[in-house]
């Protein structure tokens, strides 16, 4: 790293460098700056350097932060890349422009009426539970044709697959059976790659990388 880079230009620089390994377009992938649990000051800068997407985990802390700063920033766009609860996707819908974690068919029902109610079509990626984790939320791989079918019947616009591989086990292997699934029924959107291995996933095809700790530091 260079030490007078700031963290976003250090990590947009590895972004480049992996997208060019892998003979990929850097402006192909999309840096989500993932600002949960830090306050709008810490924020402020990294929009202030021209970064534009942002992820959050939690609705209702979205909900106390970002209206101030998009009212200030109307480009931004801020993703859900947090679990969601069915009862909240009214007001997920109001406030994301990207849902990262639809995974059952209680959301999809959920977000199907909120999306006609609101008149708006927020994209999704339906989050596979790509290591078979019990703790860990996503839909079964073996239960993913059947999702992606209930989201295309209520008609809501999924596009792209989301996974958060096993901790401390290499990621290639999960990222390119995500590339896979991804291929397999038509979609070209892949989330995957957080601070320890975006590299890795950008090398796999990922289109969406989700960095929180390397732009921003460990959280308190």
């Amino acid at each position: 790293m260079d030490s007078a880079a700031t963290p976003l230009e250090d990590v947009t620089a590895r972004i480049v460098h992996a997208a060019s390994i892998a003979g990929r377009k850097a402006d192909e992938i999309a840096l989500v700056a993932v600002s949960k649990t830090h306050p709008a000051e810490r924020i402020v800068p990294l929009i202030e350097q021209g970064q534009r997407v942002f992820g959050e985990n939690r609705v209702q802390e979205a909900q106390d932060k970002w209206p101030a700063l998009k009212a200030r920033w109307p480009d931004i766009e801020l993703h859900l890349v947090g679990q969601l609860q069915s009862n909240k996707a009214e007001d997920a819908v109001a406030l994301f422009d990207c849902i990262h974690s639809l995974d059952r068919p209680s959301l999809v029902s959920a977000l199907a009426k909120a999306m006609d109610k609101a008149g708006r079509q927020v994209p999704c990626f339906v989050q596979v539970n790509i290591g078979a984790e019990e703790q860990k939320g996503g839909c079964a791989i073996a239960g993913l044709p059947a999702l992606l079918a209930e989201a295309h019947a209520a008609g809501l616009p999924v596009i792209g697959l989301m996974c958060v591989p096993p901790f401390d086990i290499e990621p290639a292997p999960f990222f390119a059976l995500l590339a896979k699934l991804a291929a397999d029924n038509g979609l070209d959107k892949l989330s995957m790659g957080m601070s320890g291995d975006f590299e890795i996933a950008i090398m796999l095809g990922a289109t969406h990388v989700r960095v929180g700790s390397a732009l921003f530091g460990e959280r308190e």
